[in-house]
């Protein structure tokens, strides 16, 4: 994400995300506004190889998964012109069916996927992973279309942080933490090209 690609002239909440215009994509995380860039076609696959990944194991199970535009809203008990933070994570599996809303999810999702873009990269490994990593996300995992593998952090509930980050390539299987019997072959996930 450029970094002139934000809005901080004021403390921005999640009343004004609800009235930006459709055609523009903001995140607002502590009151700065921040645009997201459009996501490339190699991007698009990657979110849907995981999203569909997730789906057909939750067919019948109490968990659901979304995939972007798809709101993730923290806190669940502050008012529109309160809350200061918003996002919309490219792929957000949620167990609490009591925190999904017709607007989005309202509550901390079990696990996040974003799915690195070059003018986004920063964005979602520094600034989103620290966001995750205090609300209690247990898994958030980064997909690098580039390098084609996936970083992912598992919540730690004593220390109340993410463990070390573990690494998953290509042609290997990942296995949610949350979901132990689901297995994720990667050659599945990431196209044959990339073409970011």
């Amino acid at each position: 994400m450029a970094t002139n690609a934000i809005k901080n002239d004021r403390k921005y909440t999640y009343a004004d995300y609800l009235i930006w215009p459709e055609n523009e994509r903001w995140e607002v995380i502590g009151g700065t506004a921040y645009a997201m860039a459009p996501p490339s076609a190699d991007h698009q696959r990657i979110v849907r190889n995981t999203t569909v990944a997730f789906a057909l194991y939750l067919q019948g199970k109490p968990c659901e998964v979304f995939m972007a535009p798809f709101g993730v809203i923290f806190d669940r008990q502050l008012e529109t012109d309160e809350i200061t933070t918003v996002v919309e994570p490219d792929v957000t599996v949620i167990c609490d069916r009591s925190k999904i809303t017709s607007k989005g999810c309202h509550g901390c999702p079990d696990l996040i996927v974003e799915v690195l873009s070059r003018s986004t990269a920063s964005h979602d490994v520094i600034r989103k992973r620290r966001l995750y990593e205090q609300q209690g996300v247990l898994e958030y995992w980064i997909a690098d279309p580039s390098n084609q593998i996936i970083t992912r952090y598992s919540f730690d509930q004593e220390l109340e942080k993410y463990k070390e980050a573990e690494y998953f390539a290509r042609e290997d299987i990942i296995i949610p933490d949350i979901f132990p019997d689901l297995a994720i072959n990667l050659a599945e996930i990431f196209p044959d090209t990339e073409e970011e």
